[in-house]
């Protein structure tokens, strides 16, 4: 596969982006996770899509992560359509204990594949589902009992296996990176780059869970390179996240509940440093702005998201080393 992220980037963001501005080629999408929290469903009651994507498209966002509650198949590329936005990805989240994924763990791929193809979307995201054995874990995933040499076999192939057959019907497939996980840590995403075909298999680099997890995220991006497909873009609370390193917060969704993740920009995640790597290397793929609990209203969270990362583009721009000072 030849310049995979080319495919899958072909439009600028909606917003006004100048052809001199780092990553003006790279379209900038959100996660509709700021709106309807599937790890924490009962925060709130369902926001309706029709709202959620009136609210994406007003706030300039280019496309989205298929959401909790919208409409599948052609209703739901027509609502995009009209909207002017694009199905970024469809996100699936595969079953898997240490011998490897769960027998039903391709048919639940294959689903959210054909969700994605009848949409007319572009990127399947593949990430494992949580455990209990790696929950109580994360942020200290170095010391978690990791996926025997059977479970990292098995997941290779589900991933090689499903990357051939999203590849046949014009989609990549990156993955996911995710604490509370068997692929968490560096060397667990080190591991699944070295045990996967470099064709069918990208890496979505979640920046936030990379950090979650041990990991530096530009280091990660030096390493990896055209191995990364799509990047997720979320930042994480300086505080919740010492407090999981410690082992004075335990569980994913504790950490969510001590709002670990913070609105982008007001943790420690280094973006700027995230964005030069990817300019280094002339990005084309999706930036899509994350937030897995938003204590902001929704929309507030989305718009300090967009406008966090377009300040920081520009600012990339105007500098004439493009570094921080």
């Amino acid at each position: 596969m030849t310049d995979v992220t080319a495919q899958v980037a072909t439009k600028a963001s909606r917003r006004s982006r100048s052809g001199a501005e780092p990553l003006a080629d790279a379209p900038i999408g959100v996660v509709p996770i700021i709106w309807n929290n599937a790890d924490l469903p009962g925060r709130g009651p369902l926001v309706p899509a029709p709202v959620v994507l009136d609210e994406i498209a007003r706030l300039g966002y280019a496309g989205t992560q298929m959401g909790a509650g919208f409409p599948r198949g052609k209703e739901l590329a027509h609502e995009l359509a009209t909207r002017h936005l694009r199905l970024a990805e469809v996100y699936a989240a595969v079953p898997c204990g240490a011998d490897g994924p769960r027998s039903d763990a391709m048919a639940m791929g294959r689903e959210r594949l054909r969700e994605l193809h009848a949409a007319g979307g572009e990127m399947l995201v593949v990430a494992l589902e949580r455990t209990e054995e790696r929950d109580a874990w994360v942020g200290r995933a170095a010391a978690a009992p990791p996926l025997t040499e059977r479970g990292w076999r098995s997941l290779a192939e589900l991933l090689d296996a499903l990357g051939r057959e999203s590849g046949e019907l014009g989609h990549p497939l990156a993955f996911h990176n995710h604490g509370g996980t068997y692929v968490e840590t560096a060397a667990e995403i080190e591991r699944l780059v070295r045990g996967t075909d470099p064709e069918r298999v990208g890496l979505c680099l979640d920046v936030g869970h990379a950090v979650l997890g041990g990991g530096d995220p530009s280091e990660m991006l030096a390493r990896y390179g055209e191995r990364v497909w799509h990047v997720h873009l979320k930042d994480i609370g300086a505080e919740p996240l010492r407090a999981v390193r410690e082992g004075r917060l335990t569980g994913f969704e504790a950490a969510l509940e001590e709002r670990i993740f913070a609105p982008l920009g007001r943790g420690v995640l280094d973006l700027p440093s995230v964005l030069q790597g990817l300019a280094a290397r002339h990005y084309r793929g999706w930036l899509m702005v994350e937030q897995d609990t938003s204590w902001e209203p929704p929309s507030e969270a989305a718009a300090i998201g967009m406008h966090v990362l377009d300040a920081t583009l520009r600012w990339m721009a105007a500098s004439p080393t493009g570094e921080a000072s």
